[in-house]
């Protein structure tokens, strides 16, 4: 405790009096200070006793007392101290009444105590009270320690909470609650998420105070990268004093530590579920589960789904390679999928265990909050500008994965960007698989991330792509230019007046080839439709027998078909 007017003068070597003001002798006290200025209060900063003499004081003016006092009330001083036997004898009935008056302490000095004996008592009371503090941050720290290497987190939080006679709770990167003490306290972290999202967007080390109407919150961010991994929330009854202070920046080193430890275990991990990825796809999934061990439970057992996924902000065309690379420059199998006009491009090898950034990071932390919540095993590897993700069908993750996405569209919807963000990952979600198929997996993944990035989706699952029409896929612009290629030459005919090629053709395809019906539907006789046929082949040079040709030029009518 720091010292107070009671403490002063209940000190034996002093032998002060109090003389007015003995309600509040409870005020603490920051520093003694000495003036006989006429108006001391430019030079004070409140919580001084304030010792004088009344050397250019009329201390014996009751309306030059009573404004005297006003004023140093005002500027928070804590008490007055008068030396008597000085200038006078005693303290003068006028500067007593208007102390009494103010409320403010009026304490009287004897001549035998000098001010240096005051400032001394004060210095050596604000000098313990500090040592004291500084001890019990070290013993602070030595128990939370303690608590950290035997309880972990939690552990820590709950004698955190002892500490600053409070509540403590830990966020991970999305801002959910992980952990919290007393167990009543996750309630109220829980309201706090959104102030941890701010506090999120802020560069580390970066701190927010929110004033609730039972309790003093301070967060803080956890880790020193550039996106904090983790928060800590400390709710108290009153600001925190020294002691406290310490006691929470403990915490929050040990609280780091603990994070930036978990983060290099999860980068080595990232290093291996790559290998174990590139087993996978290879087709040697018992070399993958031994690579694993223990560290991804029976992920590999269960029905898994693969998730690929890119930065919408990523090339959408992509060249056509042989020679593509799986996750971390290893080769991919012979029957893993090949990239095909319109998809990925050939990436540099990526660094093992380098970390996604932007969206991509932000889609694995809200799903590896998910599974950690849900003790869920979970693969997810880096592949350059995407992410690859393995997770149990119908898991956690992937449910985090599917309400992401919908955040997303609905924010494109809407016209809004989803928490500040303007460019969110676009997903391809691949149907049940086991280990023996991760190939067709990822080539499933890869043509859902395609129609995906089509259709101008967040996310796309491949059970919509097998069960959907293949209309759908003819959106793409290089389909149209390709069909209005093939079809140029009947529209330019018949921009000339001299008939109808374009709809004698589409009706006559969409009746397989029967000139009646065809005929009919068009209101002309069978022979003009004929003769509209031969035109047409005589035109593309290109045979109507053929059927590719008629797949080609059915396609290209569908495709175009909203644009004439």
């Amino acid at each position: 405790m720091p010292p107070t007017l009671a403490s002063l003068v209940h000190h034996s070597a002093l032998k002060l009096t109090v003389r007015a003001g003995e309600e509040r002798l409870a005020t603490p006290v920051r520093w003694a200070h000495a003036s006989e200025l006429a108006d001391p209060v430019p030079y004070m900063e409140g919580g001084e006793l304030l010792l004088i003499t009344a050397l250019k004081l009329d201390a014996e003016d009751p309306e030059a007392m009573r404004r005297y006092v006003r004023r140093l009330g005002q500027a928070g001083v804590a008490g007055l101290g008068f030396a008597v036997g000085v200038h006078y004898a005693t303290i003068p009935d006028a500067l007593v009444d208007a102390a009494a008056e103010e409320g403010l302490p009026l304490l009287e000095v004897p001549r035998r105590t000098p001010f240096l004996a005051i400032s001394k008592a004060v210095s050596a009371a604000i000098s313990a009270e500090q040592y004291q503090a500084v001890t019990a941050g070290f013993a602070a720290q030595r128990d939370l320690t303690k608590q950290a290497l035997g309880g972990g987190p939690a552990g820590l939080l709950a004698a955190l909470a002892g500490q600053v006679d409070g509540w403590a709770a830990l966020y991970d990167a999305t801002g959910a609650v992980v952990a919290a003490a007393p167990e009543w306290a996750a309630r109220r972290a829980a309201r706090l998420t959104p102030e941890v999202e701010r506090l999120h967007a802020r560069t580390p080390p970066a701190s927010l105070v929110v004033g609730g109407e039972a309790d003093r919150v301070e967060l803080h961010t956890l880790g020193t990268s550039r996106r904090p991994r983790a928060a800590l929330a400390v709710g108290t009854g009153a600001p925190l004093g020294t002691a406290e202070r310490y006691a929470v920046h403990s915490a929050i080193a040990l609280l780091t530590l603990t994070t930036e430890r978990s983060r290099s275990l999860h980068e080595a991990e990232q290093r291996v579920g790559a290998a174990v990825l590139r087993m996978l796809l290879a087709g040697e999934p018992e070399h993958a589960r031994t690579a694993a061990g223990s560290l991804y439970g029976d992920l590999l057992d269960a029905p898994y789904r693969l998730i690929i996924a890119e930065a919408a902000s990523a090339t959408a065309a992509r060249a056509h390679a042989d020679g593509r690379t799986a996750p971390h420059g290893a080769p991919r199998p012979a029957d893993a999928p090949r990239p095909v006009a319109g998809e990925r491009a050939v990436a540099a090898p990526v660094r093992a265990g380098e970390p996604p950034a932007g969206p991509l990071a932000a889609l694995a932390e809200h799903v590896e909050a998910a599974a950690a919540r849900a003790g869920e095993a979970l693969l997810v590897v880096p592949d350059g500008e995407r992410l690859v993700l393995l997770t149990a069908d119908g898991g956690a993750a992937a449910r985090a994965c599917v309400g992401y996405a919908a955040a997303v569209d609905q924010a494109r919807t809407t016209g809004q960007a989803l928490a500040g963000r303007t460019d969110e990952p676009v997903m391809g979600l691949s149907a049940p698989a086991g280990p023996i198929a991760a190939a067709t997996a990822y080539r499933q993944a890869e043509q859902a991330l395609s129609v995906a990035r089509r259709r101008g989706r967040a996310l796309v699952e491949h059970e919509e792509v097998a069960t959907g029409s293949v209309v759908q896929l003819l959106s793409d612009d290089a389909v149209r230019a390709f069909a209005d290629g093939l079809l140029r030459a009947l529209r330019e005919h018949d921009a000339t007046g001299r008939g109808d090629l374009v709809a004698s053709l589409r009706a006559w395809l969409s009746r397989h080839g029967q000139w009646d019906a065809a005929a009919a539907e068009l209101g002309v006789h069978r022979h003009t439709l004929r003769y509209r046929m031969r035109r047409v082949e005589e035109i593309l040079g290109r045979s109507l027998d053929d059927p590719d040709v008629r797949m080609e030029l059915w396609l290209a009518l569908k495709a175009t078909s909203g644009t004439e």
